[in-house]
């Protein structure tokens, strides 16, 4: 089981860095399906294992001057998104205080993350019919990464794919380009959320060594994403974006039914 979930954050920051996802809209349901640790745990270990993966893909092309970040709108997309990212932690623990089941939040998460997915998986097919905005004001930025932050964290899966689809309709990026920005957003959010998380000392449980281990393997996704992706082009990043997307929908329905139905 262990060595399953080794395999499991590994496989998903591949994924996640190529199309900039960051693995934990991955990670989150399929630990969650397996039903070994607490929400809250998966959501930490999610969001840390997402941390680690996407400071090294930003840090290495910086270093290796290849970034298409785009310093001025995606900075002030990840204040507002590092800001959103306390919000939505506290939130979470808001809606998890609501019921007395603490399964009863790994169902709300799996509901909205599947109708965040279904979204973006119709957006991604009909985009080349959707005329594009090419936003520029600061302030609006800040918001709109104020509510990307918010749902990444609430939902422990660190950016996911709505990100993508925010950077292609508001921003008018293209399929790479829009990959970077949504690490260097989730980045800055998930750093926000563990900030946060020590702060006011609510670090649930975990297995130390398995955690580790995870982190580790997530690094390895990502230098194993980074060199895939130089080798593909965009139109194949959204193929694999959108097959993607459907199998992170069927994971979602089995976790709702199974946090329902415990």
């Amino acid at each position: 089981m262990q060595l399953i979930f080794i395999l499991v954050a590994f496989g998903a920051c591949i994924v996640g860095s190529i199309c900039g996802i960051g693995g934990g809209v991955i990670i989150k349901p399929v630990l969650d399906a397996f039903g070994v640790y607490s929400v809250s745990t998966i959501s930490f270990m999610s969001g840390c294992i997402v941390l680690s993966m996407t400071a090294y893909s930003v840090l290495k092309v910086q270093i290796a001057k290849e970034s298409v970040i785009e310093k001025g709108t995606s900075t002030f997309l990840g204040i507002g998104a590092a800001i959103g990212g306390i919000v939505g932690k506290q939130l979470f623990d808001i809606v998890k205080n609501l019921f007395d089941a603490p399964n009863t939040v790994g169902a709300v998460q799996a509901i909205v993350l599947l109708i965040v997915t279904l979204a973006t998986l119709i957006y991604t097919i009909n985009k080349s019919k959707i005329k594009t905005l090419q936003v520029k004001n600061p302030i609006v930025c800040a918001l709109i990464g104020l509510a990307l932050g918010m749902m990444s964290a609430f939902l422990g899966i660190g950016g996911g794919p709505i990100n993508l689809v925010v950077l292609y309709y508001f921003f008018s990026m293209e399929t790479k380009q829009a990959a970077q920005n949504s690490l260097y957003i989730i980045l800055l959010s998930q750093l926000a959320s563990l900030i946060f998380t020590l702060i006011t000392r609510s670090v649930p449980e975990f297995p130390i060594v398995i955690f580790i281990l995870m982190v580790l393997a997530g690094i390895g996704g990502a230098m194993a994403g980074r060199a895939i992706n130089k080798k593909i082009d965009g139109k194949t990043v959204g193929k694999l974006f959108a097959a993607l997307l459907c199998v992170i929908m069927l994971i979602c329905c089995y976790n709702a039914w199974r946090f329902l139905a415990i």
